[in-house]
C-alpha cells in the first residue's frame, strides 16, 4: 500500500540505502556478530553518505531533511535482518545526540553533535540503572558541582554503544533533595579519570555493544551540562515519543523481512511431495500475520504522519511502539516454526530474527508500561502536552490573571509533625517553615497558585520574596505558575507515596510553568 507522505525523492534516497545494505553491511553480518563488534569504519561510511545526519541542521553538518528519510532510512536497515547495526545507530542518531541537538549549548554541538553526524564519534545515552531500571525519578547516579566542575558518581547498565562509543550523554542527581527538578543531563568523555565500563553479553543484537558503567569520582567541566541544570527529567519525557516510535517502525519493517524470508522457504521446501506453501494450515497463518502486519504498518506510518508534523502524539506512538513489537515478536516466532528444525540452526537467518526480535517489547518501555500510559489516557482522561513547548510558552506568557480572593497572609510557622494530620491544605501552609532562604536569591516575585480538587483541597497562593515564603488562602495575584491537581494526589506527591515520573507523566500533577515548578522544588525541603 502507498503512502503519499514517501514521495519520489524518498524512494531514491531509499535506494541508496538499500545499496549501501547490500553491499556494505550483508556481506560482513556473519563476522560482526561473531566479533560482537561493528568496526568504527562503518559509522564513518555512513557519516559520509549523510545517513547521520538525515534530520539535523546543516549548521552541524546535517542535511535537514523532514522526517520521511528517517522512516525510509530505518526501513531499509532493518530489512537488512541485522538488528544490531540498527540499535547500534538508532541510539547514537536519535537518542544519544537527540538532547545536545535540542537543549546543549553551541559548545557542545560543535565538540560532539558535529562529529556525531560525521561518523568520527560513535555516541550513547546511560539512563538504566541496576536498582532503578528506566525509573527517571529515582535515579541514584549524582554529580555535585564543585566549581567549575561536576563530580559524578553511581553506575548505569544496559548502555548501547556504552563500551566502544566515544562519549555518554548521562543523567544523574545534581540536587538529590530537589525530586524531579534535581535530574540533569551531562556530556561525559570516554577515557574521563575514574570512568570505567565492563561490557555485557546479551542473548541477541550482539554486534551492538552493551555496557554496565562506573562513575567514581568523575570530574566533567561544567561546561558539558545538556540545557539547564535540573530539566533532564523533562528532556528525557520528551524524547520518549521518537524513540517509541523508531521502535515501531524498525519492529515493522523487521517484520516484512522475516515474512519475506520465510515465503522464500516455504515455496522452496517440499512435504510429502509438494511444497509446504501449498498447505492450507500454513498459507492461512502467513495470511493472518500478513494482514495484521499491514494494518499495524498503516498505524506506525499514521504516528509518522503525526510526528512529522509536531504533534506530540504520547497515546499514539505508545501504541504503534506496543503493538509493532508485539507482533514483530509473535512473526519470528511463527516464522520459525515454519522452517521446522532448520529454524533453530544458526546458519539460518531466522535464528538470529527470532532472538533479536524478543527485546523489542522491553527496550523504550515495556509492554506493560506501554499499557498503563494508555489505559491513563483513554480511561482516565489524562492529557499529555510537550515539555519544550510548555517550556517556551511559559517565557513568552504567563497565566492567565486570576480574580484575587483577599485572605490575611499565612506566617511561617512550624513543619506539621507526626501527630498531625498530613493533608494537602496543611502540606501547603506548612511550606514557609521547609523554605531553604540559602538558596533563594533577589529577583522579581514567584507567584505559585495551587488548585488542589477533593476533600483537603482548595485555592492557595505561594508568594516567594526578598528571601522570604508566605501562603495565603486563595489566588491572589498574577501567577508565574499555576499548580493543578486532585489534593489526594498531590498528598501522595509531597509524602513519597506515588511515583513523582509516573505522577507528571500521568499528567495527575499539572503545570503551567515547568522552569517556575523546577525552582519551587529546589526551594524547599522535601517531607519525606
Amino acid at each position: 500500500m502507498s503512502n503519499r507522505n514517501i514521495t519520489e525523492e524518498h524512494e531514491l534516497f531509499r535506494q541508496t540505502v538499500r545499496n549501501f545494505v547490500q553491499k556494505e553491511v550483508v556481506p560482513n553480518i556473519n563476522k560482526w556478530e561473531e566479533d560482537e563488534f561493528i568496526p568504527r569504519e562503518v559509522f564513518k561510511r555512513m557519516g559520509d553518505l549523510g545517513f547521520l545526519g538525515i534530520n539535523f541542521p546543516e549548521s552541524v553538518g546535517g542535511t535537514d531533511n523532514d522526517f520521511w528519510y528517517s522512516v525510509v532510512y530505518l526501513e531499509e536497515l532493518a530489512r537488512a535482518g541485522f538488528a544490531g547495526l540498527v540499535a547500534a545507530t538508532s541510539v547514537h542518531q536519535y537518542m544519544a545526540t537527540n538532547h545536545i541537538l535540542l537543549a546543549g549549548s553551541d559548545y557542545l554541538k560543535d565538540k560532539y553533535l558535529k562529529p556525531s553526524v560525521s561518523g568520527d564519534f560513535v555516541g550513547s545515552i546511560a539512563i538504566s540503572e541496576p536498582g532503578a531500571g528506566s525509573d527517571v525519578a529515582n535515579l541514584r547516579c549524582t554529580a555535585k558541582r564543585e566549581g567549575d566542575y561536576y563530580v559524578i558518581n553511581g553506575n548505569k547498565t544496559f548502555i548501547t554503544n556504552g563500551y566502544y562509543g566515544n562519549f555518554v550523554t548521562v543523567a544523574c542527581k545534581t540536587d538529590p533533595d530537589a525530586g524531579l527538578a534535581g535530574i540533569s543531563l551531562i556530556v561525559v568523555d570516554q577515557g574521563t579519570p575514574g570512568f570505567t565500563k565492563t561490557k555485557l553479553k546479551k542473548m541477541g543484537w550482539k554486534s551492538s555493544d552493551t555496557a554496565e558503567l562506573f562513575f567514581d569520582n568523575v570530574k566533567v567541566p561544567a561546561t558539558n551540562l545538556v540545557g539547564n541544570e535540573g530539566q533532564g527529567f523533562f528532556y528525557i519525557m520528551e524524547s520518549f515519543q521518537l524513540e517509541r516510535l523508531i521502535a515501531g517502525i524498525l519492529a515493522v519493517a523487521g517484520a516484512e523481512e522475516k515474512i519475506r524470508v520465510t515465503l522464500q522457504y516455504m515455496k522452496e521446501r517440499s512435504a510429502f511431495n509438494k511444497p509446504i506453501a501449498k498447505y492450507q494450515v500454513l498459507r492461512h497463518k502467513m495470511v493472518d500475520l500478513i494482514s495484521e502486519l499491514e494494518m499495524t504498518k498503516q498505524y506506525v506510518y499514521h504516528c509518522c504522519d503525526l510526528f512529522s508534523r509536531g504533534v506530540f502524539a504520547v497515546k499514539e506512538c505508545s501504541i504503534a511502539k506496543m503493538k509493532a513489537t508485539e507482533l514483530g515478536k509473535t512473526i519470528a516466532d511463527e516464522c520459525l516454526q515454519m522452517f521446522g528444525g532448520y529454524g533453530y540452526m544458526q546458519e539460518y537467518p531466522i535464528e538470529r530474527a527470532y532472538r533479536d526480535a524478543r527485546v523489542g517489547t522491553i527496550v523504550g518501555g515495556t509492554t506493560e508500561i506501554m499499557k498503563e500510559i494508555i489505559s491513563k489516557i483513554v480511561i482516565d482522561g489524562v492529557n499529555y502536552e510537550s515539555a519544550y513547548k510548555n517550556m517556551k510558552a511559559a517565557e513568552q506568557k504567563q497565566a492567565p490573571e486570576q480574580k484575587p480572593k483577599p485572605t490575611e497572609p499565612q506566617q511561617p510557622g512550624s513543619t506539621p509533625t507526626t501527630a498531625e494530620i498530613l493533608n494537602a491544605r496543611t502540606i501547603i501552609h506548612g511550606l514557609p517553615s521547609r523554605f531553604k532562604q540559602e538558596k533563594a536569591q533577589d529577583g522579581a516575585p514567584s507567584v505559585i497558585h495551587f488548585k488542589l480538587n477533593g476533600d483537603n483541597g482548595g485555592e492557595f497562593t505561594l508568594t516567594i520574596k526578598d528571601k522570604t515564603a508566605t501562603v495565603q488562602d486563595g489566588l491572589i495575584g498574577e501567577p508565574t505558575c499555576v499548580i493543578t491537581a486532585n489534593a489526594s494526589d498531590y498528598e501522595d506527591l509531597e509524602l513519597g507515596r506515588g511515583n513523582p515520573q509516573m505522577m507528571f507523566m500521568m499528567g495527575k500533577i499539572k503545570v503551567s510553568n515547568l522552569s517556575e515548578v523546577m525552582k519551587f522544588i529546589t526551594l524547599f525541603k522535601r517531607l519525606y
